[in-house]
């Protein structure tokens, strides 16, 4: 036993060799020799990369294609033999083998394809559709047809036996029940088990009964959810137990197969937290990121021997890119996403972009597209002779690495002849330069007034695509912290990564990049240098004070007991384990947690509040800190690296090139010197153009640029020659910019949507993600909208549109104005809208006093304001009468005048109401970051005007909405004109409903759509302002497209929107239309969906649910239905529909903030309509409340139901209700409150979707 403090646990840290250690190895060609191999191996998705240490210390490396099954059954064991020098069926001798260290993608490929084994989930009763729920987001707002990610678990056990947040037990655990169940799914075939009980991170006794039990049926593999991942969180923790059990036993069967062809031979894998395991403890839930984890240790290792501490690492592989961050420690996420399944469990913080070599090119007529499909390993590029990627949509049969071989960036002369059903041919170049042909011819032919392209500017083009992809990955990971990368070193390793370091840094602003001399097998390399680690952590829950240290020292010790067993088990002296303790801290009320070092609260406090203002750029100063977790983890290395140097040159040596190709560099082809690495001595200079032949990779030097080989034997590439920031664009169309500028203006608006999340201060913004960022051309019309909250889109343009008139030219650089009028592009009061006119970088360093100018674009960000006054807390009264009811209304008022921000104007402004906010604090916080995220806009569009030029970026402004106007007008030939009324539930009037009218000009190829025949304007608050019912058109049409295009003002260009004044979907001052941004805006969209005929009704509401007290407890959420049936698929089970994909509080996280207990939560059978293709299901809650609190509903379709189209059956109303203690049940209308008093339980049933044609009899 190892007894530890809290204290002493910060110092222990000894490192040495272990009983196991494996051999130092050198930075240059040589590994210290103990006389027997040990192999380091990343199996990837398109190649396995080998590394051999050999008996002589000397290291040799393979490549091998993943899956080759004409030649091999595993590519490791068959590298392992090939470096051997035996034949493919000669035994592997193991006592020649000291140790084999894996990373692989086994598991993960299982994930993605869904082919792991049969799992069982084991839940309470009233959960089974915990996981299927989920968070209620639906993966693409503009999916019809909503595909949610695959189950991962074969049917579910639900079982009596339930504890309280506090430990209480509700419930006891019914065993006999449980053996049943268990017994039942064993005698179906099932062997694998994943048990997550409710507050089972602390309550474990129940899982363990079960586990027990299911051990005895006979069960192989039993998961439970307080071992997998002991932390809060109901579904990504039952996630993360669900994917252990699915993917452990056939992870198990490869590690058995492989350990099976090398005997007795220690055999190690590398998890996705960075550390090696032994083969027999390693799981399902560790395995996800196996081998790029590798990758991310061998570049933080080698880049610090090299001297470079602050590093991105650029991993191009053949199927995708993984880029990271790393500045002196391995930065971790806690919980992820992966393959649509919640992981909670450490993993390194990777970013993948679907840009690798394999990736697929595209043309769909007007713009050229990479990726996100790919040709893996298997058929392949075209140049690999297996036929290239076929059946993509609008795929041209080529990929990334084909566009490398044309260009001349990838010889065939050097690149190994592994192809052909012999693996001895060479690359197809004749195939390649065919397809490029033909796309070429295809897409002249589509662009008739350019000049003609080559195949050479063609295939340049795509690759131009691929790397902005890949430099917006890089942008993703550091922007959203804050980070500055333009003196970090790219450290660029995998397959590809060479053949586009430079051309990527240039995209980042980089100037220096870093080669180590595998870095074609780099994440094989980081095998070899990673330490074994074991992390065991807690959930705590505690506000960091004084007496949490004391409280703390227990469970630290036993944790680093657990940890340090676990290493020790491995074969390591436990006086050679460090210990690293961590907490993941957050504010009060707030759900983003930091990871920090352990020490004193002080310690503890300082250390979040300097990491907080470095990541967000604010500290909250007074609020109070919570200790989520803390983790232990425990590092015993398997080795030390040595920094050997190379012997200096010869005297009379001169590198050489051992040929002259002809690539095609920097927009012209160019006679371009090839060097083989092995010839270079340290000090050996090379000036692009230049190609650097490795036997494991191709380095491609662009021009501008120089490398060296440095005496450990590191290739360090340096811009010599400043990169031209202006690109020689012209301001006609053409498919490769077009696409070009396509991404670069939604990476800004994602970019200012990242920098929103980071510094805003409330939890509405911040964790909800209540929000959209957005730019605009000079005359307000939008050029792109990040997709993040649906009611939002294209609403914004007329916020801009009326500061733009209403200022009338007197805006100046510095000037910020804000606005939320619901009748002057607005939506509802708390969607406060910042806007920001754009200048000239030269105007926004240096502004002229009353010097006003016509703006060249504007930044606009829109946030919901969880509090901006009203007569209730929170802002969304459900009996608002008049806007004044709602809040404060702001109408074009200027938050910033030339710089200055008018704190005082603006805290005026929202106090001096009849209704003031109360919580000033949180609008000011939140609207400074809106700014802030303005303020990135307006930076980047400047460098991109640096970079093009100013008329280039606005024409291309335009060219963006003409390409997204015609893909509208291609849809629209395709419609039939319709016309629909659509009912919602009788209100005080008894009248409310949408009526539309669309008509199709087929000539002219555009549509209007005429909402006259709506209804009044109600005396209530279910009134949409006309940016509402715009917003709406936008999103259907965009629907329709059923295409990638981007989000913009041409959207709506072939369109005429029709909104009466007066009416529901455009009021007039003073209509209450708080309703009208999360209702009427549903109504309007099923009604356009059925006037097309499209689509049958969707839930058709958010289900507003509100709870809350006079002390200031208040809770806010909508929640999941139905969706509506089309023509050929069914509707979609509990899920956000059209306006809105807002997330959900953890059913855990609900009971341990709240004074309730969720009984139930799951589908609700059923109630999606009937036809021959169904309507989704809504869901059934039930939540009883412990203490007295007043709950509010706003919804609809609690006596409308959703309507089915062509025979279609409507899907079935929704009901609130409470039940009180005594059995006594009171109706709660679709807008209503009571008075819940506690034991009293409250009861939603969502509606279902419409079904779509008549059932077949």
């Amino acid at each position: 036993m190892l007894a530890v403090t809290a204290r002493t646990i910060r110092s222990v840290c000894v490192v040495g060799a272990t009983r196991r250690a494996t051999s130092s190895v050198a930075a240059g060609t040589t590994g210290y020799a103990h006389g027997k191999y040990e192999f380091w191996i990343d199996r990837g998705g398109t190649f396995t990369d080998i590394i051999a240490l050999n008996p002589d210390g000397n290291l040799s490396t393979t490549k091998m294609l993943s899956e080759n099954p004409e030649v091999y059954k595993d590519a490791a064991i068959h590298g392992i033999r090939t470096l051997m020098g035996l034949d493919p069926a000669q035994p592997i001798p193991s006592e020649a083998i000291h140790a084999v260290k894996m990373g692989t993608t086994v598991a993960t490929n299982a994930l993605l394809e869904r082919k792991g084994d049969r799992t069982v989930l084991m839940v309470n009763r009233g959960f089974k559709d915990a996981l299927r729920i989920g968070n209620q987001a639906r993966p693409d707002i503009f999916a019809l047809d909503i595909h949610l990610p695959q189950l991962l678990y074969d049917s579910v056990i639900e079982i009596d036996g339930r504890h309280a947040v506090d430990g209480a037990i509700l419930t006891p655990l019914n065993l006999d029940e449980a053996q049943k169940g268990l017994q039942a799914a064993y005698d179906d075939g099932i062997r694998s088990v994943a048990i997550t009980l409710m507050h089972a991170y602390r309550f474990t006794e129940f899982e363990k009964k079960l586990g027990e039990l299911a051990r005895q049926i006979g069960f192989v593999q039993v998961s439970l959810s307080h071992e997998a991942s002991p932390l809060m969180k109901l579904v990504s923790r039952g996630d993360t137990t669900t994917v252990d059990a699915y993917l452990s036993p056939i992870l198990r069967r490869y590690v058995d197969q492989v350990a099976s062809e090398l005997g007795d031979v220690h055999l190690m894998f590398m998890q996705s937290n960075g550390g090696l395991k032994a083969a027999d403890l390693f799981q399902g839930k560790d395995s996800i990121l196996s081998g790029p984890a590798g990758g991310i240790v061998a570049a933080a290792r080698t880049c610090e021997m090299a001297g470079f501490d602050k590093i991105v690492g650029f991993d191009m592989g053949g199927t995708s890119t993984d880029v990271a961050f790393y500045n002196g420690e391995y930065e971790r996420a806690f919980e992820t996403e992966v393959a649509g399944v919640r992981m909670r469990a450490p993993m390194m913080q990777i970013h993948t972009v679907a840009a690798g070599g394999g990736s697929v090119l595209q043309f769909d007529g007007s713009r050229l597209r990479v990726g996100p499909e790919s040709a893996g390993a298997n058929p392949g590029p075209a140049c690999y002779r297996r036929g290239g990627p076929v059946g993509v949509d609008h795929g041209v049969g080529l990929t990334v690495t084909d566009c490398n071989v044309l260009l001349g960036k990838i010889c065939p002369d050097f690149f190994p002849p592994v192809f052909g059903p012999n693996m001895d041919q060479s690359l197809d170049t004749a195939v390649v330069h065919q397809r490029f042909e033909e796309v070429t011819h295809a897409i002249n032919t589509a662009y008739r007034e350019l000049p003609d392209m080559t195949p050479y500017e063609v295939a340049d083009g795509y690759l131009r695509i691929a790397v902005d992809h890949m430099a917006l990955a890089v942008k993703d990971i550091t922007m959203r912290r804050g980070i500055s990368v333009g003196d970090a070193t790219l450290c660029s390793f995998g397959g590809a990564g060479g053949q586009h370091a430079c051309l990527v840094a240039d995209g980042l602003g980089m100037e220096r990049i870093f080669l180590h001399q595998y870095s074609g097998v780099l994440s094989a390399y980081g095998m070899g240098l990673a330490d074994i680690r074991s992390i065991r952590e807690a959930v705590v829950e505690q506000s960091i004070d004084t007496g949490l240290d004391d409280a703390l020292k227990v469970k630290f010790e036993k944790l680093s007991e657990q940890a340090v067993a676990e290493v020790v088990s491995q074969g390591v002296d436990p006086k050679m384990v460090c210990l690293s303790l961590k907490a993941q801290v957050r504010y009060e009320g707030t759900d983003s947690t930091l990871q920090c070092e352990w020490g004193t609260p002080a310690e503890v406090s300082a250390d979040f509040e300097r990491r907080h203002r470095q990541q967000y750029g604010f500290a909250m100063d007074g609020k109070g800190l919570v200790c989520q977790s803390i983790a232990v983890e425990a590092i015993a290395p398997t080795g030390t690296v040595a920094q050997s140097s190379l012997p200096p040159p010869p005297a009379e040596h001169t590198l050489q090139p051992v040929a002259i190709v002809d690539a095609y560099m920097d927009k012209n082809m160019r006679k371009t010197p090839v060097y083989q690495r092995d010839d270079m001595h340290p000090g050996d200079t090379v000036d692009g153009p230049a190609i650097i032949n490795e036997p494991i990779g191709t380095v491609v030097v662009e021009p501008g640029w120089q490398g060296e080989l440095s005496d450990k034997g590191h290739l360090v590439l340096t811009r010599v020659v400043p990169k031209e920031r202006s690109r020689a664009v012209g301001t006609t169309v053409d498919p490769i910019t077009l696409e070009v500028f396509n991404n670069l203006f939604m990476a800004i608006a994602e970019q200012m949507g990242a920098t929103l999340e980071s510094v805003s201060y409330s939890v509405n913004i911040k964790e909800r993600l209540d929000f959209s960022c957005a730019l605009f051309d000079p005359d307000g019309h939008l050029v792109a909208n990040a997709p993040h909250v649906p009611v939002h889109l294209g609403s914004m343009s007329d916020c801009v549109k009326a500061i733009i008139s209403g200022r009338d030219g007197t805006t100046c650089p510095g000037d910020v104005y804000v606005l939320n009028a619901p009748y002057n592009g607005g939506t509802h009061i708390p969607d406060v809208t910042v806007v920001t006119p754009v200048f000239s970088e030269e105007d926004h360093q240096n502004p002229t006093v009353d010097s006003p100018q016509k703006p060249l674009f504007w930044v606009a960000s829109r946030g919901h304001h969880s509090e901006i006054g009203g007569i209730t807390p929170g802002s969304m009264p459900p009996f608002s009468r008049s806007i004044e009811d709602e809040g404060i209304l702001i109408d074009d008022f200027q938050l910033v005048d030339r710089g200055v921000f008018r704190e005082t104007e603006i805290r005026s402004l929202l106090l001096n109401h009849k209704y003031p906010s109360r919580n000033v604090e949180q609008n000011l916080s939140d609207l400074r970051a809106q700014i802030a995220a303005n303020s990135a806009g307006v930076a980047e569009l400047h460098k991109v005007v640096s970079m093009y030029g100013l008329d280039v970026v606005q024409d291309y402004m335009q060219h963006v909405q003409d390409n997204a106007e015609e893909a509208v007008r291609r849809v629209i030939t395709t419609l039939e004109d319709g016309k629909f009324t659509y009912m919602m539930d009788d209100d005080e009037d008894g009248t409310p409903h949408v009526t539309v009218a669309v008509s199709v000009d087929r000539k002219t190829r555009s549509a209007t759509i005429d909402f006259t025949g709506t209804a009044q304007q109600q005396p209530t608050n279910f009134n949409a302002p006309k940016a509402i019912a715009t917003a709406a058109v936008i999103y259907v049409f965009r629907t329709l497209v059923n295409d990638r295009i981007p989000l913009n003002a041409g959207c709506l260009k072939p369109l005429e929107i029709i909104c009466p004044k007066g009416t529901m979907v455009n009021p007039v001052y003073p209509a209450a239309v708080v309703a009208g941004n999360v209702e009427v805006s549903q109504t309007i969209t099923d009604c356009l969906f059925g006037a097309l005929g499209r689509l049958a009704a969707s839930q058709g509401t958010m289900n507003n649910f509100t709870f809350g007290n006079e002390d200031g407890l208040n809770y806010y959420e909508t929640i999941c239905g139905g969706t509506g049936a089309g023509p050929t698929h069914d509707g979609c089970d509990a899920v956000h529909s059209h306006m809105t994909n807002t997330r959900l509080t953890d059913p855990e996280i609900l009971e341990f903030r709240f004074p309730l207990t969720v009984e139930s939560f799951g589908i609700r059978e059923g109630s999606g309509g009937d036809g021959l293709f169904k309507g989704g299901n809504g869901i059934e809650r039930h939540i009883r409340f412990s203490e007295p609190l007043t709950v509010s509903i706003l919804a609809n379709h609690r006596k409308v139901p959703p309507f089915g189209l062509e025979g279609g059956e409507p899907g079935q109303i929704g009901e609130n209700f409470l039940v009180r203690a005594n059995g006594d049940t009171i109706q709660v209308g679709h807008r209503g409150s009571v008075e819940a008093k506690a034991g009293d339980t409250f009861v939603i049933r969502t509606p279902g979707g419409g079904g779509f044609g008549k059932k077949k009899r």
